[in-house]
């Protein structure tokens, strides 16, 4: 089997990216695995052959409108080739488009991936683009010869929304490394870099607008009123962050807010003592899997795996989408309970492990 796979991540260039990594892996699979990347010309990008039988192609598009048809251009130049081929595509909006083109003109077999809760109400008010994406998945998803989801909440919102799929999604989540995590010495710890607080919260996000970085902080001020001795630590870049560091000092609160930037996030969750997700949807939620494995407390919105794996008010606090005051009763609850961030931590890590999947190879086959 031959397959031509579209994607929107650049990260795959990179040489040291984990993304480069796991695509060679999948190459393996396979008997040829070509890459189709969105990218802009002025990137400079050039096609490459990254493993045995594993090349990637830049789209050099002139623009992020020229994307899709350049996309389409090179795929179908490539599945001309002579052999059995499926297509995929890591979403179902644009990336998708361009593989459903590219599967009916060569007559091959069209997977589409959904890692985005797309159906949730709060992805559509994310922007008017948004609102199209929600209209060409449910366009793309029914045409589809294989649906791959990465949560039991995305194969149910399918359901839910009416959306006739030829075969029932496949879930298979991201995979998680677990022994790397628990098993990886933290390089640095949280209460000596900041001795001034009795009790540390961590986020670990990109800094965008779907994250809701702005509740955290209004969150975390209430929580400070009432105990002066906790910090938060936020590990990640984006878009927003000149503007949440605005917010913080506005809410007169940067002497207990930290933005650490871009960093290796396994480095830091040890050593916290919560961790605060304040995301509006997601798909599956790599950074929960993660701080629990590594024995954080968790204090969440009821996004992605919260409502699988997680237990309200016995394994970790999760919020309704948007509830402030649930957010600083959980913060102040665990940060005045070390009895309870232990309990949440041993019970949230348990159920964790009891759903990853723990052989890599087993995990390979399923992909």
């Amino acid at each position: 089997m031959k397959v031509v796979m579209i994607s929107t991540d650049r990260n795959i260039f990179d040489e040291e990216s984990g993304v480069k990594r796991r695509v060679v892996e999948y190459g393996a699979l396979v008997d040829e695995l070509h890459i189709v990347v969105f990218c802009n010309k002025a990137l400079g990008y050039e096609k490459q052959k990254i493993g045995e039988n594993v090349w990637v192609y830049p789209t050099n598009s002139e623009g992020r409108w020229g994307y899709v048809f350049d996309a389409v251009k090179i795929g179908k130049e490539i599945a001309r080739a002579e052999g059995t081929w499926v297509v995929t595509a890591q979403d179902p909006f644009e990336s998708g488009f361009a593989g459903w083109r590219v599967a009916r003109a060569q007559g091959a077999r069209l997977q589409l991936q959904v890692h985005t809760d797309f159906l949730s109400p709060y992805f559509s008010k994310g922007s008017v683009l948004n609102k199209v994406r929600v209209r060409i998945a449910r366009f793309l998803l029914p045409k589809a010869d294989c649906v791959r989801v990465v949560s039991k909440r995305i194969a149910d919102s399918l359901t839910s929304a009416g959306i006739r799929l030829k075969t029932e999604p496949a879930i298979l989540p991201i995979f998680v490394d677990r022994d790397k995590i628990q098993n990886t010495e933290a390089r640095v710890d949280l209460h000596k870099k900041y001795p001034q607080f009795d009790t540390i919260v961590l986020m670990v996000s990109r800094l965008e607008r779907e994250k809701n970085i702005p509740l955290a902080l209004s969150a975390f001020k209430k929580a400070l009123d009432k105990n002066h001795k906790i910090g938060l630590v936020i590990v990640g870049d984006g878009s927003e962050r000149a503007h949440l560091e605005k917010l913080a000092a506005s809410l007169g609160i940067s002497e207990n807010v930290f933005f650490e930037g871009e960093c290796d996030s396994s480095a830091y969750y040890k050593s916290a003592d919560i961790f605060l997700h304040t995301s509006n949807y997601e798909g599956y939620g790599l950074v929960l899997v993660e701080a629990a494995l590594a024995g954080c407390p968790i204090v969440t919105t009821d996004v992605g795996i919260a409502d699988e794996f997680f237990k309200n008010g016995k394994s970790a606090f999760v919020c309704p989408v948007g509830d402030g005051e649930c957010l600083v009763q959980g913060i102040a609850t665990l940060a005045s309970d070390k009895n309870m961030r232990a309990t949440f931590a041993e019970v949230v890590r348990e159920s964790i492990l009891a759903h990853l999947e723990k052989d890599k190879d087993a995990y390979l086959k399923k992909y």
